[in-house]
């Protein structure tokens, strides 16, 4: 069983930018040494699942201007719960037991940062990559 965490973990890629004096408190260091890893790990598929989000609704994303795109993706997590639960068990998925024992415990605080960090990467892969 040791193994297998390990595993996964080992998978996770490494942010150097990242270090121990960058956390304060213990969800913003479980925000980076744990959720910004998976993110980084799982980030071609969440902008795929997002691009088909975007297909769903007909495409209308493509017709915003920077902002209009910028707030549809806000929107997008924070108000349709079916898809932001859809990511949410993208990340989920990669936590150790431990790790899931902190998510369930500090379940608002993280869920609230994992929103968060997916808008912001979405925003960045989708509004940066189009100029």
């Amino acid at each position: 069983m040791k193994a297998s965490r390990e595993s996964i973990k080992s998978i996770r890629p490494d942010i150097p930018s990242i270090t121990e004096q960058h956390a304060a408190s213990a969800a913003e260091q479980f925000q980076n040494k744990t959720l910004r890893p998976i993110l980084k790990l799982q980030n071609d598929l969440l902008v795929a699942l997002f691009q088909d989000y975007i297909t769903l609704r007909k495409g209308k994303f493509h017709t915003l201007s920077h902002q209009g795109k910028a707030q549809f993706i806000k929107n997008s997590l924070q108000k349709d719960q079916k898809f932001k639960h859809l990511l949410l068990g993208c990340i989920l998925g990669h936590f150790t037991p431990s790790e899931y024992t902190v998510y369930q415990t500090h379940k608002a605080e993280i869920s609230r940062r994992i929103t968060t960090l997916l808008i912001q990467r979405l925003q960045d892969q989708l509004l940066n990559s189009q100029g």
